[in-house]
């Protein structure tokens, strides 16, 4: 239930999954990208392909070619041919007349020309809509795409080991509040026995203080153990309730639900045989070694990065552009396009050393992530013996414990026989009352100790 419905681990989910996706998004850029592009411009002018003097020269192009046309020469020679009659002085006026016709129409002619020509010249380039489509395909990009792809397939690694770290300190926080709830529970049963014994002895003094053979000060010390006793099964009752409702929390119940767990009327805790656990077993188990280790890996492949800049990339680049009006015949308009293939080359040649920088700072980062993945290793190691010493030292405790509970009840029983036959006062039967509910209570913590050492034990050797 816990690791169903704990926060940290649906958040560690939610990273692989995203992970995962930067993974596919990483696969992409060996495969061709297909760009789509379109624009429409308005303009207040247009392209010209004339100056101002050649639009002017085509517009006066019958003008300026009549005027390059010696015409006062012909009128002479009319004028002559009248002079020596060949031709009548109407005929000559005539001849004048139609000249000067023929040269103005002749201009007009030329200007006509000129201005379609002129005209013809005009690009109407003021809208302009143009659209592209370019494929390109990577060939050598100095490994650096094969580079990312490894990175990503590290980092969705991590992802996965950070679930299961996540999993494992659930796991280890749930064992810790469910033996804590086992505990107080015992201690609870124990208060409960406790608190008889110095109400059935509270009761005896008190009828040995009627029958005049106890002093009312043997009945006030009786008291005293009385109201310690109730006061610390409250304390115990108030704490067992809080415990159950962080199991609640954690296992994503109500904690106003009532649970019962399967150790808390047990008398006895099964405890585990010490060779199950692998100790060898951590440095290949430990998600942070994982880790660790998968981050030595990610700052390898940034120094291959960082090297790509430094050699050729080489690219395949292709694809159709069109255009209204068409570029491609007179400005037309209409659409109009082409088709481009091409190869593209960057080679670098002047950085100043940027890339060399780059190389070796990633250098030392992974220098860095090896000498951390070393330290994490004797960490780990040390921590295993530590919870190793621990678990022996609990179980050492826990045997200890049984043996003090066995002379721990022969003493009161031994105190309570003695105060019946009147040989021995009430504060020796408090102290064996005390006595008894110490060696119980050790009983309770070892058992714990030896269960959370387990616990423990169980995440330092990467165990689940």
């Amino acid at each position: 239930m816990a690791l169903r419905n704990n926060k940290q681990l649906g958040i560690a989910r939610a990273k692989q999954q995203a992970a995962m996706n930067v993974r596919k998004s990483a696969r992409t850029k060996y495969l061709p990208h297909i760009d789509v592009a379109g624009s429409w411009m308005l303009s207040s002018r247009e392209v010209s392909l004339l100056n101002d003097d050649q639009k002017n020269a085509l517009s006066n192009l019958g003008t300026n070619s009549v005027g390059s046309i010696d015409v006062s020469h012909a009128s002479n020679l009319i004028t002559s041919m009248a002079q020596k009659g060949i031709i009548s002085p109407q005929e000559a006026q005539q001849y004048g007349q139609l000249l000067s016709k023929t040269s103005q129409d002749f201009a007009a002619f030329g200007n006509s020309i000129g201005e379609k020509i002129k005209d013809a010249f005009r690009t109407d380039t003021r809208s302009i809509i143009m659209g592209s489509v370019v494929v390109n395909q990577p060939v050598f990009m100095g490994g650096a795409i094969t580079a990312a792809n490894r990175m990503a397939d590290i980092s969705e690694k991590m992802a996965s080991v950070n679930i299961d770290a996540s999993e494992q300190n659930v796991l280890y926080d749930i064992d810790q509040a469910y033996w804590l709830v086992v505990s107080l529970k015992q201690k609870q049963r124990l208060a409960d026995s406790y608190l008889k014994l110095v109400q059935k002895l509270d009761e005896d003094v008190n009828k040995m203080i009627k029958e005049g053979v106890a002093t009312r000060a043997d009945g006030l010390k009786v008291d005293v153990k009385v109201n310690e006793a109730e006061m610390t099964k409250t304390q115990v009752d108030n704490g067992l309730s809080l415990a159950r409702m962080l199991l609640c929390q954690l296992c994503g119940i109500q904690i106003s639900d009532k649970v019962t767990l399967v150790d808390e009327t047990k008398d006895d805790l099964v405890v585990a045989s010490m060779n199950r656990y692998n100790k060898s077993q951590a440095m290949e188990s430990r998600p942070e070694l994982k880790l660790l280790n998968n981050a030595v890996e990610l700052s390898e492949q940034t120094t291959t990065i960082a090297r790509a800049t430094r050699l050729p990339q080489v690219a395949l680049t292709g694809g159709y552009m069109i255009s209204n009006p068409n570029l491609y015949n007179g400005f037309e308009k209409k659409f109009g396009g082409m088709w481009t293939v091409g190869v593209l080359v960057r080679v670098p040649v002047l950085d100043w050393g940027d890339a060399t920088y780059k190389i070796r700072a990633s250098k030392i980062a992974t220098n860095i992530a090896r000498l951390t993945l070393d330290e994490a290793r004797e960490k780990i190691d040390l921590q295993v013996n530590q919870c190793d010493y621990r678990l022996k030292e609990a179980n050492k405790k826990l045997a200890t414990a049984q043996k003090n509970i066995q002379r721990a009840e022969e003493n009161l029983r031994c105190a309570n026989i003695g105060f019946k036959e009147g040989v021995m006062d009430a504060t020796e039967v408090m102290a064996a009352q005390t006595a008894w509910l110490q060696a119980k209570t050790q009983k309770i913590d070892a058992q714990i100790d030896v269960r959370l050492g387990e616990a423990a034990m169980k995440k330092a050797v990467g165990m689940r």
